[in-house]
């Protein structure tokens, strides 16, 4: 469990480290990625695919050539944003360098397979939780010093409401399910 001083001392480093990041403006998840790419000199490709109930809506796949983002492409571009922000926060944090253990339920599923094997096929596509609040953590402030930002120079810019109603209409004039 997290005491409230850990978490404070989480914030505040983190808060520091999303300080210190180039944001374009107005911001762009995309455009942002692929400043991130450059800056580690490492390919980041973004794969959209059609979300699925029982799979997650974002994925990190590190592989030797190059980092994977897959997202949910059916789902609102606000929630789209956050899920490309989560998993670069993975990569923002250092957890990709981490090597990857197996989880107790890889090693139950999969008991005849070497360890390593296993570790190769999952790549690092699995985090701990506290690692997952983490990269949870450092989306949201990236989301939320983008916005600060942002309304310094849209809110001018922008006819009251639109921006809202076009981060929450899904691809293809769909209306958003809850």
């Amino acid at each position: 469990m997290w005491t409230d001083r850990r978490r404070g001392a989480l914030t505040k480093r983190h808060r520091r480290r999303v300080q210190a990041l180039s944001l374009p403006r107005p911001f762009d998840a995309a455009v942002f990625i692929a400043a991130l790419a450059a800056e580690r000199g490492r390919p980041i490709d973004l794969v959209p695919v059609a979300g699925r109930t029982d799979t997650p809506c974002g994925l990190l796949v590190t592989t030797d050539r190059a980092d994977c983002i897959v997202y949910a492409a059916d789902t609102t571009a606000l929630h789209q944003q956050h899920i490309l922000l989560h998993e670069a926060a993975h990569l923002i944090c250092g957890h990709h360098e981490a090597p990857p253990s197996l989880s107790p339920a890889a090693r139950v599923l999969l008991p005849n397979l070497p360890p390593s094997l296993v570790e190769r096929v999952l790549g690092r596509t699995v985090y701990t939780e506290p690692q997952e609040r983490e990269a949870e953590l450092v989306a949201s402030l990236i989301r939320c010093r983008a916005a600060r930002e942002d309304s310094l120079t849209a809110a001018s810019e922008v006819p009251d409401g639109s921006r809202l109603a076009t981060l929450l209409t899904a691809p293809h004039g769909r209306a958003a399910s809850g």
